[in-house]
């Protein structure tokens, strides 16, 4: 297990990913969509979110564009109740910076879409490990949004929404400790790999 403290481990994470050549980001896309694209048992329509890359993040840009057309894709847009809520979103459509400087569409609230409502959600991250364990920004958005994935004992219940988490292959680590608000993620994806839950359906 990493001895590292998270938040070390955030600081430590993040800057190597800044420090990503631009030519090794657009090849990491491509290959981050094929691995997506390829999941097996993926839901075959529905609403499908992902994220606006900022800080370094890998781009999901490459895999959007290949979406079937049955999809919806969606943004995510932070909640004052703390959890996510998700907007269809289209290139070119209007967008918004949040608190945190990250574009979020510009709609009306009525038209967002509740956490339980997506068929899958591909999630940023800072680093994983091979047990799909995520180790977020911190804030803990998507572990308050998909918290009714767990049980009152903290098992981890079955989709939907699968939860994916997207990353460059460099941000896997030897393994990280759950904490008990953690929610399980169903798979991650690299642009090199996937690690995903063989009890997935």
């Amino acid at each position: 297990m990493t001895s590292e403290p998270r938040g070390a481990l955030r600081r430590t994470m993040r800057a190597q990913r800044r420090a990503i050549t631009a030519a090794d980001r657009i090849a990491a896309a491509e290959g981050l969509a094929e691995h997506l694209l390829a999941l097996p048992g993926l839901p075959l329509q529905g609403h499908v979110a992902g994220y606006w890359a900022v800080d370094g993040e890998i781009g999901l840009h490459a895999w959007q564009i290949r979406l079937p057309s049955a999809y919806t894709y969606c943004l995510p847009v932070l909640h004052e109740d703390g959890r996510l809520r998700f907007a269809p979103w289209r290139q070119g459509a209007p967008l918004v910076a949040n608190r945190h400087g990250i574009p979020e569409p510009d709609v009306a609230e009525d038209a967002l879409l509740e956490p339980e409502s997506m068929a899958l959600v591909v999630a940023p991250l800072v680093a994983f490990d091979v047990h799909r364990h995520r180790l977020g920004m911190g804030a803990g958005w998507y572990d308050r949004s998909f918290a009714f994935r767990r049980d009152a004992t903290g098992k981890h219940l079955a989709p939907p929404p699968w939860l994916v988490g997207a990353a460059f292959a460099m941000q896997q680590v030897d393994a990280l400790v759950a904490e008990s608000w953690d929610v399980p993620l169903d798979a991650v994806c690299t642009e090199l790999d996937t690690f995903v839950a063989t009890d997935v359906s």
